[in-house]
């Protein structure tokens, strides 16, 4: 029963061949019959060209005749310079634009049909000298696993001397928080980067191969801990076209007179969180907003004015909060030049707070926040404002 199977089978894959060689035999009579038409085509057009020239010198031969009857000497000399130029003319064309064919009556298409014909003719069963059974437990790269900000990149291989064939990797990750594992990568690679994960956060990882047999057992785990604090700046790749970024991305302005938005690179979903901006430039008294928002917020508007951001505008002297576009808590203390604005989000309490100077700006401005945040600002052009270089300690 199982040789019946297999005959099945290799009946099955050799008939495969044979509709692969059928489809690429179609394709080339397709290819053939586009040329042999183009060839039969440009002939055709070189036929009804000839036809015309014929006629143009039928007709220059007749007038000649015409014009040899002439029985005034005088007059037949003043215009046979001219007819003789037309017979020079006329037969240049004849041998330049008509009489050389225009296309190759030969294909200029060779099918190299030799190395298929090898193949054929080494097509022959592989004797396996091993048995296939699931892979082996891969070897993490501990020397190239490492972590960069809320980022980490694991590496790994197959031990030596293993003959089981891989077909791919199954990559795991827990919460941080040591909840249950789950899998953020599958394919060949054996190399992996997995961004967007929590601050201050420790996870485990653990990767496994699979192949026709099944799959294999786990990696030994490794743990790896994400930075303690958020280093950022502003994302060029989501921010609104009017902004524009300097210093290596730590440095925003605008080119227009309206609000625009722009994001910070890195996004919190728990933790505490605080940063600081500073305005470096404040012309006209100008209303930017500092907060956070989600990734999908309105940005060509004041941040605040949608249901995606939470937000404190200020002005030169006074500041209200904002969020769905409305105005809470006007607060007297406004910015100016050299101010520093503060930007606390607690992710643990689930509210957010300002400070202007070092001083907190009104009551907790926004509570009951919760899901994944990015940093955020709207400015226009009257503003600049840069990040500060260091990791400050919230007041």
């Amino acid at each position: 029963e199982n040789g019946l199977d297999y005959e099945a089978c290799l009946v099955a894959q050799c008939d495969a061949l044979v509709d692969a060689l059928t489809r690429q035999k179609a394709k080339l009579l397709t290819k053939v019959t586009k040329e042999r038409e183009h060839k039969l085509k440009v002939v055709w057009d070189q036929i009804n060209h000839c036809t015309l020239k014929l006629r143009q010198s039928t007709g220059l031969m007749e007038y000649c005749l015409e014009v040899i009857k002439e029985n005034d000497p005088s007059g037949f000399l003043q215009i046979s310079d001219a007819l003789i130029k037309r017979v020079q003319v006329s037969q240049e064309q004849w041998v330049k634009g008509a009489l050389e064919p225009k296309v190759s009556a030969e294909f200029d298409l060779t099918l190299d049909s030799e190395p298929l014909l090898q193949s054929i003719h080494q097509l022959d069963f592989i004797q396996m000298k091993f048995p296939v059974t699931v892979p082996p437990v891969p070897l993490l790269q501990l020397e190239k696993c490492c972590t960069r900000n809320n980022s980490v990149t694991l590496a790994w291989r197959m031990p030596p001397l293993s003959h089981n064939p891989v077909e791919g990797y199954i990559l795991e990750l827990d919460d941080g928080d040591g909840g249950q594992f789950r899998e953020v990568y599958v394919g060949k690679e054996t190399l992996c980067t997995i961004d967007g994960l929590h601050f201050n956060s420790t996870y485990n990882a653990r990767v496994k191969a699979f192949n026709s047999s099944g799959v294999g057992p786990y990696s030994k785990t490794v743990i790896l801990q994400t930075s303690d604090v958020a280093w950022f700046t502003f994302d060029p790749s989501s921010a609104h076209r009017d902004i524009v970024l300097s210093n290596d991305n730590q440095t925003a302005t605008c080119n227009s007179y309206d609000d625009r938005v722009v994001l910070g690179t890195a996004a919190f979903s728990k933790g505490v969180h605080y940063w600081e901006l500073h305005v470096d430039r404040y012309d006209n008294h100008p209303d930017p907003a500092f907060g956070i928002a989600r990734i999908n917020v309105v940005k060509d508007m004041m941040l605040g004015k949608d249901d995606k951001a939470w937000a404190m505008y200020v002005d030169n002297n006074r500041s209200w909060f904002m969020h769905c576009n409305s105005h809470t808590n006007r607060t007297e203390g406004g910015v100016s030049k050299g101010a520093t604005v503060g930007v606390l989000l607690d992710l643990n309490k689930h509210n957010l707070t300002f400070y202007i100077n070092g001083q907190q700006q009104g009551p907790p401005a926004f509570e009951n926040v919760e899901g994944v945040f990015m940093p955020a600002l709207s400015l226009n052009r009257n503003v600049q404002v840069s990040l500060l270089h260091f990791s400050p300690t919230y007041p």
